[in-house]
């Protein structure tokens, strides 16, 4: 049985799980109460939206389900599909429950007898996946993998007023490192950048300045070392003497994967040698923690570090953070 979590859910793929799942469901939910002293709703279905339909009525009608929904019974389905709005379905917002009021879809139900193609053609396939999911054809994988983004940003305050460039250097060097973890998470490539500092913007005893600085690379990369040099050299270009810097910004720009832009015969291109290098960086990084490997224009500790003295506790996702319970 495989799952995925999500920030306070997660599916499981309950395909050749023997036994009665509604019992399976009930024993689950008694462990995680158990375990955690947290209610959880557990829904079952064939497809995705099904099932997470299935959770919130699990919730809704908790005293009468005990917390747990079985969906693939044809007859509690129906029961479900008539009883929800169509504003409860998994995916349909407040504008899309506008225009589905107005073709008289009213509930779940309506949704799922709707013709998916006219829905496709008239909205998006996304709802007509919603529709046929409702019918009970799968059409979302467990895991729905995201797109690369277009753009990829980092911008952080600075943890005191910055007035020296070689501080403010360090932390756009410091930014453009976790930035770029980001662009090879996703397998891009990079041709453009934009780098910003600005002053604070509410003290009216502060003189303000804001200024950013477009960068165009020699060639696509994710080269973490020729992308800092230009970074560092563009602060020269937009840091100006007298002011308090408060935030800088590195925005990745004119992103592209792998394979997908065309350039000239005798245009440079990124080295193998330089991607081998990102590889092993990102492997060693994954294993011993981010910041093991880093540039050199990237600090241990930085006294301009952004305040986290307020940060709420990890209690739920680090050993040393757990609340600590003493008998008195």
């Amino acid at each position: 049985m495989t799952s995925f979590l999500y920030i306070d859910e997660a599916f499981a793929d309950l395909t050749g799980v023997p036994g009665d799942l509604t019992a399976l469901g009930r024993r689950i939910r008694s462990l995680v109460y158990r375990g955690t002293g947290i209610p959880v709703g557990v829904g079952i279905a064939h497809t995705k939206t099904l099932s997470k339909l299935a959770n919130h009525a699990a919730k809704i009608y908790q005293s009468r389900t005990g917390g747990v929904v079985n969906l693939c019974d044809a007859n509690t389905r129906d029961w479900v599909l008539r009883k929800t709005d169509v504003a409860e379905v998994w995916g349909v917002g407040r504008r899309m429950k506008l225009h589905l009021e107005g073709m008289k879809i009213l509930t779940a139900m309506d949704l799922a007898n709707a013709d998916p193609t006219m829905l496709r053609n008239k909205f998006s396939v996304v709802i007509e996946k919603t529709a046929r999911e409702l019918a009970g054809t799968p059409c979302l994988e467990l895991d729905e993998v995201d797109p690369p983004k277009q753009e990829i940003c980092c911008s952080r305050a600075f943890g005191k007023r910055l007035s020296d460039p070689a501080s403010i250097k360090e932390a756009v060097a410091t930014y453009l490192m976790r930035a770029s973890e980001k662009l090879r998470a996703q397998k891009s490539l990079c041709k453009k950048m934009r780098i910003s500092i600005r002053t604070g913007m509410f003290n009216p005893d502060e003189a303000e300045y804001a200024n950013g600085a477009l960068v165009e690379l020699p060639y696509p990369t994710d080269d973490v070392r020729l992308m800092t040099r230009m970074a560092v050299e563009a602060v020269d270009r937009i840091y100006r003497p007298g002011f308090r810097y408060s935030k800088a910004e590195v925005l990745l720009l004119n992103l592209c994967q792998h394979g997908e832009y065309t350039d000239d015969l005798f245009a440079e291109s990124q080295p193998e040698a330089s991607q081998r290098l990102m590889a092993v960086l990102d492997q060693i990084n994954g294993r011993w923690g981010r910041g093991t490997l880093r540039t050199g224009s990237v600090p241990t500790a930085p006294d301009w570090g952004m305040r986290r003295e307020l940060m709420s506790q990890s209690y739920t996702t680090r050993l040393d953070q757990l609340w600590r319970v003493s008998a008195k």
